[in-house]
């Protein structure tokens, strides 16, 4: 059973930054892309930004670009969202979700970690 655990959320001020990961087990990542969503209170989840296998390639939101890092480490089958200049509007529960490099579809979500960023 493939399950993903998020960690690394908590409470910044405006500017802050924090660092979120997300660990995969049941598989290994190795042949997977991996991607960061969040969804604010009263609002649809949207995407944050995502990496291919390899890590050779990333995306992002324009609304997280340059403030946001996407990394990987497949031999401990996580992936990594280091967020910086936080901002109150990225205030979210952020969640990771995973897919079979190719398809357009994410098959597998965590729970999500809670982000709070205060003004």
């Amino acid at each position: 059973q493939v399950q993903l655990v998020e960690s690394g959320g908590g409470l910044v001020q405006a500017g802050g930054s924090l660092r979120l990961s997300c660990v995969v087990s049941g598989r290994t990542i190795s042949n997977y892309d991996m991607g960061w969503f969040r969804q604010a209170p009263g609002k649809e989840r949207e995407f944050v930004g995502d990496i291919s296998w390899s890590g050779g390639t990333t995306d992002y939101a324009d609304s997280v670009k340059g403030r946001f890092t996407i990394s990987r480490d497949n031999s401990k089958n996580t992936v990594y969202l280091q967020m910086n200049s936080l901002k109150p509007e990225d205030t979210a529960i952020y969640i990771c979700a995973t897919r079979l490099h190719g398809l357009p579809t994410y098959k597998y979500w965590g729970q999500g970690t809670q982000v709070t960023v205060s003004s």
